[in-house]
């Protein structure tokens, strides 16, 4: 093993695309961080998931934070969320509607928060107009393109993201007109690296343990996407966030990775690297 690092932040989303939560402790489950991605909100008309990747309609999730109103556990039902609207007001799934009612004032559009993943869950890409944006092979510009989700699942594909603070800042020295707070990126652990560069992706075909428990499988690069430009909270739209990421590393900023054993993690968990994919 290869020390590398230790965990400076660890995040979840319980509501997809809305701010979520940063702690101290977590659970890392099968599945990624216990509670992430819990909710999402359906549109009423079209069936589909709620996301910012398509800001025409819904740019203002963003601008919207999630919390459990209780710790949320392996067994047993998701608790419910608490839901801060952008002009303060706040709202509990617990109350029939309540939800519903103020994000359909938001948005215009009728939408419902679920729990429950609906068969073939869907959401709506529109692709920025910005030259040089690849996905899978294809340039794309101006466009709307549709993804299905993982079965049972509210993720846009992997579980779990992992981002360095190596990563962030030197992209914040190729590109210092922008703010590249790690907000932006919405990662579930967040590791504090002396290394220079994008040092994730050295790890990529590996393994990290954090702590004592936790090893997982780093996948891929993530490629970032319209998200990373919006505004939310006080940070102001930016699309120089997603140019300087394809023009400096191809559009990736951290790693999706897979869980190969579970267990807690911590804030100061020490982080370590194994050159080879372990058997778990």
């Amino acid at each position: 093993m290869t020390r590398v690092g230790r965990v400076s932040a660890l995040y979840r989303y319980p509501v997809k695309s809305m701010a979520g939560e940063r702690f101290e402790a977590a659970e890392v489950t099968s599945t990624g961080v216990l509670g992430d991605r819990a909710y999402a909100l359906i549109d009423e008309e079209t069936g589909r998931v709620v996301s910012g990747k398509r800001p025409l309609w819904w740019a203002r999730v963003m601008d919207c934070r999630a919390t459990f109103t209780d710790p949320p556990h392996d067994e047993g039902p998701t608790p419910p969320v608490s839901v801060v609207m952008p002009d303060g007001s706040v709202h509990d799934s617990s109350k029939p509607g309540d939800v519903d009612r103020a994000a359909t004032t938001l948005f215009g559009r009728d939408v419902r928060l679920e729990s429950a993943v609906p068969e073939g869950a869907s959401f709506q890409y529109q692709w920025p107009d910005m030259e040089g944006l690849v996905y899978e092979g294809r340039t794309f510009r101006d466009e709307l393109t549709e993804h299905e989700m993982p079965p049972g699942t509210f993720f846009d594909s992997s579980t779990l993201l992992v981002l360095t603070t190596a990563s962030m800042r030197r992209m914040g020295e190729l590109a210092p007109g922008s703010d590249f707070d790690v907000r932006r990126f919405r990662p579930n652990i967040v590791i504090e690296s002396d290394d220079e560069g994008f040092v994730e992706e050295d790890w990529l075909g590996g393994v990290l343990q954090i702590g004592d428990a936790v090893r997982l499988a780093i996948t891929r690069p993530c490629l970032r996407c319209v998200m990373v430009t919006l505004a939310q909270a006080d940070l102001p739209r930016d699309p120089g966030v997603l140019r300087a990421a394809f023009d400096h590393n191809d559009g990736n900023l951290g790693v999706k990775a897979a869980v190969l054993r579970p267990g807690p993690v911590r804030a100061g968990d020490a982080v370590e690297f194994l050159r080879r994919p372990a058997r778990e």
